[in-house]
Order: C-alpha cells, then sequence, then structure tokens
C-alpha cells in the first residue's frame, strides 16, 4: 500500500513539472488564435485564423523564416560530414590525446552560449571576417557538430566488430566497408542527431546574438519584437510556428532514440 501510495505522488509530481514547464507555452498557443485585438485580454475573446494571415503577409517574417532555414540547413548539413567524420575517426583508433580530442568535441555544447558567442566573434574580428550567414553558420555548427558526434559514437560501439572484420576478410577496402557496412548502421543515428541538429540551430538565439551582425533570424526577429505591443498577435503566431518546427523534429528523434538498441541509447 505504502508503495502504491509513494508511486501516485511520483507520477503527480511528474505531471506537476510538466503542466508547471509548459502552461506558458499553451498560453502563447492560445492567444495565437485569438481574435481580441488587444493581445492580452483574458480570457479570449474568439477563435480565429487571421493572425497566421497577417504574419504570412510580412516580409520581415517571411524573410526571418527563410534565413533561419538556410542556416539550419547549412548548420545541420556541416555537423553531419564533420561529426560522422570525426566519431568514426576517434572510435577505429587509439592515440595519444584521444581523450583531449573528445572533449575539445563536446565542449561547445558543454560551455555557456555567451562564451562560445564572444570567443567566436572576437576570432571572426581577428580573422577580419564581417559578421553574416557565414558566421551564423559557422556559429552554429560548433555545437551541431557535438549532436551528431554523439549519436554516431554510441551507434559505432554497439556495431558488431565482426561486421567490419568479415568485411575486410572478404577484400573489401577501407572505403567499401564504410560505404555497405558501417553507414547503413549508422542511418537511424545520422537522422536523429541531424534532427536534432537542425532543431537545435532553428531556435538558437544567443551565439546568433554575436555572430549574426545586420542579419535577424527568426529567434532575433521574435525578441525584437518584445518592445512592440501591437504587434503581440503576430508575434504570438510566429513563436507557435519556432516551437513547432523544433518540436517535431525532437519528437521524431526521440522515437527513433528510445530502443536500447537504436540511436544513442545508453549513449545519452
Amino acid at each position: 500500500m505504502h508503495s502504491e501510495n509513494a508511486s501516485w505522488g511520483l507520477r503527480l509530481a511528474a505531471w506537476g513539472g510538466l503542466v508547471f514547464l509548459h502552461f506558458p507555452i499553451l498560453i502563447i498557443l492560445l492567444y495565437a488564435f485569438n481574435t481580441e485585438d488587444a493581445a492580452f485580454s483574458f480570457p479570449p475573446q474568439g477563435f480565429t485564423l487571421n493572425w497566421f494571415a497577417v504574419a504570412f503577409a510580412r516580409a520581415d517574417v517571411l524573410e526571418a523564416i527563410t534565413l533561419s532555414l538556410q542556416v539550419a540547413c547549412l548548420a545541420t548539413a556541416i555537423a553531419l560530414v564533420l561529426g560522422t567524420l570525426a566519431s568514426v575517426a576517434l572510435y577505429r583508433r587509439d592515440f595519444f590525446g584521444k581523450e583531449s580530442i573528445s572533449l575539445m568535441l563536446i565542449l561547445p555544447i558543454a560551455l555557456p552560449g555567451i562564451i562560445t558567442g564572444i570567443a567566436l566573434l572576437s576570432a571572426f574580428k581577428a580573422l577580419g571576417v564581417e559578421p553574416g550567414l557565414f558566421t551564423i553558420v559557422v556559429g552554429h555548427a560548433t555545437f551541431c557538430v557535438v549532436i551528431v558526434y554523439n549519436n554516431v559514437i554510441a551507434r559505432l560501439r554497439r556495431t558488431s566488430q565482426s561486421l567490419i572484420e568479415a568485411s575486410m576478410d572478404l577484400g573489401a577496402d577501407g572505403w567499401q566497408t564504410f560505404r555497405y557496412i558501417i553507414l547503413p548502421n549508422l542511418g537511424s543515428a545520422l537522422l536523429a542527431g541531424g534532427m536534432l541538429a537542425f532543431a537545435l540551430s532553428f531556435d538558437e538565439i544567443i551565439v546568433t546574438t554575436f555572430t549574426a551582425g545586420n542579419e535577424r533570424t527568426l529567434p532575433i526577429w521574435l525578441l525584437n519584437q518584445l518592445n512592440r505591443p501591437r504587434d503581440v498577435p503576430v508575434t504570438n503566431v510566429v513563436a507557435m510556428l519556432v516551437m513547432m518546427v523544433t518540436m517535431l523534429p525532437i519528437l521524431g528523434a526521440y522515437y527513433l532514440t528510445r530502443g536500447g538498441e537504436s540511436v544513442a541509447g545508453s549513449g545519452k
């Protein structure tokens, strides 16, 4: 009886935590459909899709969405290539300084975003690189690589070494073994890592603030909207869009990795 009460108590605590975390998000979703022009009137005055039409008719919103999608796609592509190559290299070879290199790969995601942003800005200024699309992509790729690396290295650690040895015994060279044996086994790990990297890049704001220059990604656009109360209904719509674009890849990656034998598994 005592254990059953404790179980219910843990469930209530878990659900209470979820409600506490997601209640502000539900408020934004609710007010994105509010008919009242005064965005913070409570209760909402009705239901309308008008604010969606208004939001997607604005050039600044579309430009911010386009830029964020470009940055997220480019950063994810770079992360997939570099993260995969780094994980394969570190998995297959033991050498002096291997642990230090692993730490350096993981460090960008462990450091506070403001530290990473200041470091990148200083490096770009020292190199004479003007802030813009290129610098944003580089900044996002620094932490997106970590996401892909963690997923791929976890999958490699669960890949049977006998498959690789059998491929070599049958006459396959290193590239053929990677292409026909290793890469197919990494498929879901790469997909999950890419989805998480895309979601992380799409809504990133701290590093972007230091590397964007005059460019405005969607999160920066949202931040600038805070001092424009008349635009709050449109801001709510765009905020809901950001949440949907980032939530769906994260949910997809979760379903890919929830099994113990799946992508990230015990390597999370």
